[in-house]
């Protein structure tokens, strides 16, 4: 990537820092060179305090840092878009956004969740979390993935002859789960099986 540090006076560039799960945008800052380079080697988002005229690494007071996943140039290479993924609240006020959105997925609606779901998955392949379950599936690969999705798919159709609705309810949640493990696994996604079921819709 190359980013023009030059085309401003002060050699600072804007920066747009997006949740890469929830696509909500966090904050927006300014970074020279030297917060580049930081960011890029360090994973974490470093900007430049036009204020206090030092770099600073978000969240060094709070410990809210806010872990880099991917940097994007505009087309004139003089702003940068940084989708990565906040520890906690992003604003010093306490707030999750510096302009007071929440970033929690209970505001997104039935669907929106399945594929914030996905995202959370796919994160987890890519950026192992000590102690989680999604990362324990994936360690242990694709024959116990799918070996685990069809107990669950098993342990659905039985619910269904039961007059459960909670039970059934809950069997279909851990089905849906473990499909997107399986999904992801294969590199596949959500988008991809959709695209079958609207081809085979309009047959």
């Amino acid at each position: 990537m190359t980013v023009d540090f030059s085309k401003y006076a002060d050699g600072l560039v804007p920066v747009v820092v997006q949740d890469c799960v929830t696509r909500t945008v966090l904050t927006v800052g300014f970074m020279n060179e030297e917060a580049y380079r930081l960011t890029v080697d360090r994973g974490l988002v470093t900007f430049y305090s036009r204020s206090k005229k030092r770099i600073r690494v978000m969240g060094e007071n709070s410990g809210n840092y806010i872990k880099v996943r991917e940097i994007l140039v505009d087309c004139d290479g003089d702003t940068l878009l940084v989708k990565a993924v906040p520890s906690g609240p992003v604003c010093h006020t306490g707030l999750d956004t510096c302009f007071g959105e929440d970033n929690k997925p209970g505001d997104f609606s039935s669907s929106e969740f399945l594929f914030y779901l996905e995202s959370v998955i796919n994160d987890r392949r890519l950026n192992p979390s000590e102690g989680s379950y999604t990362n324990h599936l994936f360690s242990r690969g694709l024959n116990r993935i799918a070996q685990k999705t069809g107990e669950e798919a098993v342990e659905l159709i039985i619910a269904a002859k039961d007059n459960n609705k909670d039970l059934f309810l809950g069997e279909a949640a851990d089905l849906m789960y473990h499909f997107l493990v399986l999904l992801a696994q294969k590199d596949s996604s959500l988008s991809e099986v959709i695209d079958v079921l609207k081809e085979r819709h309009s047959r």
